[in-house]
């Protein structure tokens, strides 16, 4: 028996953005994190059944090998998500930038070593909302990616009040499905749980204060939030 790695994501209907409230955007958040940790879950699963039901040695090893290499990228991509979309502390906390860091090299381990992140980012604590924002940035920053390469994390200023700019660099870069769409057009394009990555992202930009940004430079895309 097998799990149904998007029996998730399918099933999500898309809401228009003005439609969208708490408990809405909670579920697409929810299964967002779902999906992302399905397939994962399924290949563990999958692996256990090779264990209970073949007696080959060399069967049963490759199965430890899958179970040991997904239940690693189940877990940083739920340590990700915790801090990402979670409160990861309580109201008014602050992230330490060391831990963004691990979480995100950790989370584009699971992408099977495509993307390449570059941190920029001084040590020391930022605020809740905008070390979540970085994260997500980061996030959307594969998309802007399908064919791999770097990704360049900045912060500069002070902490207190950073500039955070994320620069996406290698062949065929183009920018993060969704967020420019939502930054052009926001009550026009739909919200699901594909796209919910991106509309939170431009919501936790403007809960901060900051002024988001997607565009090409040169054949870099940049993604930038400050005031």
């Amino acid at each position: 028996m097998s799990i149904p790695s998007n029996s998730v994501l399918t099933k999500t209907q898309a809401i228009s953005p003005a439609a969208i409230d708490d408990f809405e955007l909670a579920a697409l958040i929810s299964s967002k994190i779902c999906h992302d940790i399905i397939n994962p879950v399924g290949a563990i699963y999958n692996g256990l059944e090779v264990l209970d039901d073949d007696n080959d040695e060399q069967s049963r090893a490759y199965a430890l090998e899958v179970i040991r290499d997904f239940t690693t990228q189940a877990s940083a991509r739920v340590q990700f998500a915790r801090f990402a979309f979670g409160a990861a502390g309580s109201a008014g906390a602050t992230i330490d930038l060391g831990n963004a860091e691990q979480l995100s090299r950790g989370f584009l381990a699971t992408h099977k070593s495509k993307h390449k992140l570059t941190w920029k980012v001084p040590a020391g604590q930022m605020a809740k909302n905008r070390a979540k924002l970085l994260l997500n940035l980061i996030a959307c920053a594969v998309s802007a990616l399908p064919r791999g390469g770097e990704i360049v994390a900045t912060v500069g200023g002070k902490l207190d009040d950073p500039n955070i700019a994320v620069r996406c660099i290698g062949p065929a870069a183009r920018p993060p499905q969704h967020l420019r769409e939502f930054l052009q057009a926001p009550e026009s394009h739909q919200v699901d749980a594909l796209s919910v990555q991106a509309y939170y992202t431009m919501r936790l930009a403007k809960s901060c204060g900051l002024l988001l940004s997607v565009g090409m430079e040169g054949v870099d895309v940049l993604m930038s939030a400050s005031r």
